[in-house]
């Protein structure tokens, strides 16, 4: 019923669209552009997006048609009114997304705000740039690419600066949340590269904000000191008990409370939560996830070189360079016995939720994020409309055949890909995992038939594999989520024979990559089937200890089609509904990253922008910071008060410390802040000017800020972790985060405070013959 009145409301924009098409296809080049100044003038005088989009929608499409030679049809358009409405658009792979979205983007980049469009690899960011690119030169708008697959090249903080001012960016998930936070620890306000977010569109929407949530992105930096605890752990880990000492579920694995008890015996402490054995606990949790939670060879490989590289389990990719944060690859090495690589810190972090939740107006199209309605509206707060196709599926999707064991399973779907082949019309076999794909090679070639198997290891060579799936008498061997973004059309003589014929092995992990599966055939009312062939012994069907699906796979006990196909779709409703709750959790965690980023980062851009901290807030915090040392201090010494004054104030003494009543702590605290006051005199001296000095406070103040913000992303980072064992413990994990979050926070607060008056009142300074300042700091 909404979606019926969403769409009601899509088609009554495009009536006014059309309307204005007379209009537009009757003005001259020149006319045409200059409507482009028009509109910027409209939007200046108080005009809105949506007031001008039917006009502006229409102009564009005109000039789609004159620049590129392709009018966007009604289809098209509707999904552009939603998108520009910030709604998630669904609309069937072929259908057009890439044409429809210079719609939405021309009429945003008018704004003169940052208008993006994200996509999933930088060959698709490239492309589209590339394609889309000459119409808005023509109508007068600059677009810029932040992304290159040449790996030769480089892009510079300048090289990016230009391109993030331009009215139009593409770009792709991954190295936008990674500008965002390199942008973020720059030390000058003349290093920054990005504008403020205007508007987003999210190209393959709920790969982007879904599927590629669970885990944040992060920023490494200086090592950590490295640990001797994980060879220990590791081995503590092989002497272990399933379902006595830990249990697992879906590659989630955690410690048994009697695990635990274990555990304090093997290391004899007391308790295993004692912040003194912080360390030890969150080795035995990482060596315990680095052995239950990642298979060797879906996860993660060991490469000739000895090396732990991971894989991207959707597209079969290795993921040279990324490492797992928080110490969890170091656990996976030791488990490889490689060498164990320095575990860095992590120095910023941010996951894609809170990442696009910062854009004031967000859209996002995909061919399957109908099913993901809910999740879209419960975190992104938008609705999700299904926009009707062009023409009408001639797909026609076989009843799914289920089988007891793989090996059946495999065959049949073989038997009916040489018979399909044998036509000459095009194969392409989509499989659930990298192992699959080498199964499915294998048996290719014990028939004889000649075929591509997409590894992923480029994704130029991705699309253009798949790109070619369509051609006459090819099979395409691939991963669900290969060569996703790329359009397969049919060769010469193909539609005659049926057009392309998708085979599916195995229940994938969700509805929406079978979906994705299916309609790589069919597009823009071509003809096509599809058909999945499914067994217990798929990835997503868990076993759950059962013995007697352990007989039905062996053969020794048979089991009708219908309950086969009862537990295997259950199993994928269940690993559905568990990637939501991760998904969910992952988002709950991160809230608590993102107060503490907004608040720190707002601080330092004020200070880039030369925000000043008055003399009197630096008396004040001294202050504090004093009052804290001599009411935490039982007895002060003269030892004690030297030792404070050379560690936080001053490297010099005067005859005062001599005659001071110890006794007494307000005259200590006069006497500090005495030494406080002098200190900052002596620097203003050294600084010559009131401007040196000012600009001396901002960057000791930010550096103080840095520094401590580090400490805390890289603990926090680490906390998940530690927590993530503590449910055994009969805990509420997100409480149990949170809290000591919170505590952190404020010990860092306390930090920041103490790090920056000692870097003000103790850094040495001079200024040379330009009358440049160089800052020493303590």
């Amino acid at each position: 019923m909404k979606e019926k009145k969403l769409l009601k409301k899509l088609y009554k924009y495009l009536e006014i669209v059309r309307s204005y098409q007379a209009y537009c296809e009757n003005l001259s080049d020149d006319e045409l552009k200059a409507k482009t100044d028009d509109f910027r003038k409209r939007l200046s005088s108080g005009e809105t997006t949506d007031d001008i989009m039917p006009e502006a929608y229409a102009v564009i499409c005109e000039a789609d048609k004159r620049v590129l030679g392709m009018f966007p049809y009604d289809e098209q358009v509707l999904g552009a009114i939603a998108l520009s409405l910030g709604y998630f658009a669904e609309m069937n792979t072929g259908e057009g997304k890439t044409l429809m979205a210079t719609l939405p983007l021309y009429l945003n980049g008018l704004t003169g705000k940052s208008t993006i469009l994200v996509t999933t690899n930088e060959y698709l960011a490239e492309r589209d740039a590339e394609e889309m690119g000459p119409v808005y030169e023509f109508m007068g708008l600059s677009v810029g690419c932040a992304v290159t697959s040449n790996p030769d090249i480089k892009l510079e903080n300048d090289d990016k600066r230009i391109i993030y001012n331009k009215d139009i960016v593409y770009t792709t998930n991954s190295n936008l949340g990674f500008d965002y936070l390199f942008n973020n620890l720059v030390k000058s306000k003349d290093d920054r590269f990005m504008r403020d977010f205007g508007y987003a569109i999210v190209d393959e929407a709920d790969e982007v904000l879904l599927d590629s949530c669970q885990m944040p992105l992060v920023i490494s930096g200086s090592p950590r000191v490295q640990s001797n605890l994980y060879r220990t752990c590791d081995f503590f880990i092989t002497t272990l008990e399933e379902d006595k000492d830990y249990e697992t579920e879906d590659k989630a694995a955690w410690f048994t409370e009697e695990g635990m008890e274990y555990a304090e015996k093997y290391f004899d402490i007391d308790n295993i939560y004692d912040k003194d054995n912080y360390e030890l606990y969150r080795h035995i949790v990482l060596a315990l996830r680095a052995h239950k939670s990642f298979v060797y060879g879906e996860d993660y490989v060991k490469t000739d070189d000895d090396e732990v590289v991971l894989l991207d389990k959707s597209t079969g990719r290795k993921m040279k360079g990324v490492k797992i944060g928080g110490g969890l690859h170091q656990a996976l090495e030791e488990r490889e016995k490689v060498k164990v690589s320095q575990e860095t810190r992590s120095i910023a972090s941010i996951t894609y939720q809170n990442l696009f939740l910062m854009f004031p107006k967000l859209s996002g199209m995909s061919g399957t994020i109908v099913n993901a309605a809910d999740e879209i509206l419960d975190i992104y707060g938008a609705e999700v409309v299904r926009i009707p196709t062009h023409k009408g599926i001639q797909r026609v999707d076989r009843r799914d055949r289920f089988f007891p064991d793989s090996e059946k399973q495999f065959r049949a779907a073989i038997d009916l890909a040489l018979e399909v082949h044998a036509t000459g019309q095009p194969v392409l076999i989509v499989c659930n995992t990298i192992a699959d794909t080498e199964i499915i090679a294998r048996m290719l070639i014990m028939e004889g038939i000649p075929h591509s198997v997409l590894n992923a290891n480029n994704a130029y060579w991705e699309a253009q594999i798949v790109k070619e799936a369509g051609q006459l008498g090819t099979v395409t061997v691939a991963t669900s989520m290969a060569g996703r973004g790329t359009d397969i059309k049919l060769g010469p003589g193909v539609k005659e024979l049926g057009g392309l014929a998708v085979i599916g092995i195995g229940r994938m992990d969700s509805i929406r990559a079978e979906r994705q599966a299916r309609g790589r055939s069919g597009r823009q009312g071509d003809p096509g089937f599809s058909q999945f062939f499914l067994s217990l012994e798929d990835d997503v069907v868990s076993a759950e200890g059962s013995k007697t699906l352990e007989k039905v796979i062996d053969g020794k006990k048979k089991m009708p089609e219908w309950k086969l196909k009862k537990i295997i779709n259950k199993s994928q409703k269940v690993n559905e509904e568990n990637g939501t709750a991760s998904r969910k959790s992952a988002f709950e965690f991160d809230i608590v990253m993102q107060l503490q980023r907004k608040l720190i980062y707002e601080i330092r851009n004020d200070l880039l922008d030369g925000g000043t901290i008055e003399l009197d807030r630096i008396r004040e915090i001294s202050k504090s910071n004093i009052k804290k040392f001599v009411n935490e201090a039982v007895d002060i010494s003269k030892g004690d008060l030297s030792r404070y004054i050379l560690d936080n104030i001053s490297y010099t003494f005067d005859d005062k410390l001599e005659s001071l009543n110890l006794d007494d702590k307000d005259d200590i605290c006069d006497y500090l802040m005495y030494c406080v006051r002098t200190s900052i005199e002596e620097q203003k001296e050294r600084t010559q000017t009131p401007n040196h000095f000012e600009n001396f406070v901002r960057v000791a103040t930010l550096t103080a800020i840095d520094d401590a913000w580090v400490e805390e992303v890289d603990y926090l980072q680490q906390l998940k972790g530690a927590v993530s064992g503590r449910a055994s413990a009969q805990r509420n994990v997100a409480q149990e985060y949170q809290r000591e979050a919170l505590e952190s926070f404020q010990k860092m607060e306390e930090k920041i405070k103490h790090d920056m008056i000692r870097n003000i009142l103790l850094s040495e300074l001079s200024v040379d013959k330009e009358d440049n300042l160089h800052i020493v700091f303590p």
